[in-house]
């Protein structure tokens, strides 16, 4: 009779344990390897709706933190995702930004590899490169 009254009062602290237990395999999983085994994780994890839509919005927010021109430029652009993979129309969708947006946005697509220059026309290429001498 003692020992399962002491074991319902354990509850809290073996939930609390479990928790700590988990946030330290998150945390050791992240710092190995520069978190090549947390990736996957949080692939399987963005496959559920609420937690996509809540990692989105920590992503956001550390954006908007970190670079808040950029997160200007990726508010602005977003309605216009779709029709991004025309060069006409993302032409447009660049006008409408400004000059630190659109310079925070290029720094953004070069540091993730941005554009292959091969698959660029030659009046692309050369709007990047004006671009780029006037940073």
């Amino acid at each position: 009779m003692l020992a399962a009254d002491i074991t319902t009062l354990l509850i809290p602290l073996w939930i609390l344990l479990g928790l700590v237990l988990v946030l330290g395999i998150l945390g050791l999983l992240g710092r190995y390897q520069g978190g090549r085994y947390l990736k996957p994780l949080f692939e399987l994890a963005a496959k559920v709706p609420f937690l996509k839509r809540q990692m989105e919005k920590a992503s956001k927010a550390a954006i908007e933190r970190s670079n808040p021109e950029l997160a200007s430029a990726m508010r602005k652009l977003e309605p216009h995702a779709k029709q991004l993979h025309d060069p006409q129309q993302a032409q447009k969708a660049m006008s409408r930004l400004t000059r630190e947006e659109r310079a925070a946005l290029l720094e953004m697509q070069e540091q993730q590899g941005g554009p292959e220059l091969a698959s660029m026309n030659r009046q692309m290429r050369r709007r990047l490169e004006k671009q780029q001498k006037r940073r």
